[in-house]
């Protein structure tokens, strides 16, 4: 059995723990229902920025207040169906510091969730780091992961930087960016995350913030903000007070689309005609549910994205490392394999933490049909 899996907890302790899980959903259902944060106009110079706070091109359709209470309801006493944790170790291959460093350029890694390592230009670079135990504000409770990272964050090598798509628990931890901080070059956030890094101690002159359609260049890589379909907050209080973005990364050898959290967006196709074709698309393929797919893609939505993108290799990312829905643990990788196939797109699916070639990634299998 994993032991990264608890055993059958006693139903107060159970209670506790999906009231921790909650919190990290919980915006999702006050986003729908229209709550409000207290917010001032604190980036007017941003299109995005509107009266409370960053918005969306498009708004996500309210779910009302039968909706959301239901949803509270599933979180807190419903209980999941079976199956949303794996009954076994998932498969992970460990990697080292001296494999990082003989990799060739062009190699990117999954290391868990959304986050990814990439070699380009001889460096290294990191999306959405997080290697705490749990996703969620306090690590006594809350989604834990039922992997663990491939090499610590000791082992990791010093990178040129960290690249973030938004604030939320699962794609921002604090610990892992504090720890980072030492090793790290630059941070590049959307607007108001880097705020945020700040307050927690790394140095302003390390951060960069964007805005949607803006860009940057580091140690020759070009990364360019573009928008995604989503929303920001690590409380009930802080809703959309910092934006969010997708991000397209463009190396003398290789052009890789990073989608952070999003749901289906006509954006997809202004990110597609203004930058693709892409070698490679990391897009989110987990925690979905009908009930918020306007911020969360479903399957059959994210392989239309890629196709929007113009994208020639497909991996799907957020999935496979935390408990954050109400399907099967394996069902986003099974489903999108199978619709992948079936449309004739090209699909790369590698086992977690082993190395995938960004324009010719082939060879993975179905690794969790194996589980």
């Amino acid at each position: 059995m994993n032991d990264l899996i608890e055993p059958k907890a006693r139903p107060m302790r159970r209670r506790w723990r999906r009231m921790a899980a909650a919190v990290c959903v919980s915006a999702t259902a006050a986003a729908y229902a229209g709550a409000s944060g207290c917010s001032t106009l604190a980036y007017p110079q941003s299109p995005q920025y509107g009266e409370d706070g960053f918005q969306n091109e498009r708004k996500p359709q309210p779910l009302g207040w039968r909706q959301t209470s239901k949803l509270w309801w599933d979180f807190l006493v419903g209980g999941k169906p079976k199956g949303t944790v794996p009954a076994h170790a998932i498969q992970v291959q460990p990697l080292s510091p001296g494999q990082l460093a003989q990799a060739p350029d062009g190699t990117v890694y999954r290391l868990g969730h959304s986050t990814v390592l990439l070699k380009l230009q001889g460096r290294f670079w990191l999306t959405d780091p997080v290697f705490a135990e749990r996703a969620s504000p306090v690590q006594w409770a809350g989604p834990k992961r039922f992997h663990a990272p491939p090499l610590s964050l000791d082992d990791l090598p010093h990178l040129s930087a960290v690249v973030l798509s938004h604030d939320h628990y699962d794609h921002l931890d604090r610990e892992t960016v504090i720890a980072l901080a030492a090793k790290t070059d630059v941070f590049l956030t959307p607007l108001g995350v880097g705020d945020r890094l700040v307050r927690w101690g790394v140095p302003r002159e390390r951060i960069r913030q964007l805005d949607w359609w803006e860009h940057t260049d580091v140690d020759g890589v070009q990364f360019t903000a573009t928008p995604s379909q989503h929303f920001s907050g690590r409380t009930l209080f802080d809703r959309n007070k910092t934006l969010w973005a997708s991000w397209v990364i463009q190396a003398d050898d290789a052009k890789v689309f990073f989608s952070g959290d999003t749901g289906y967006f006509d954006g997809f196709r202004t990110i597609g005609d203004r930058f693709g074709p892409f070698d490679l698309t990391l897009l989110e393929c987990g925690a979905y549910d009908r009930r918020w797919q306007d911020v969360h893609m479903l399957p059959a939505q994210t392989l239309q994205a890629h196709l929007d993108l113009r994208g020639r290799w497909l991996v799907p990312i957020h999935n496979s490392t935390f408990d954050l829905a109400f399907h099967g643990w394996s069902e986003p990788m099974e489903t999108l394999y199978s619709l992948s196939q079936g449309a004739g797109v090209d699909i790369a699916t590698p086992v977690i933490g082993a190395p995938l070639a960004i324009r010719q990634p082939e060879g993975t299998q179905p690794w969790w049909r194996a589980e």
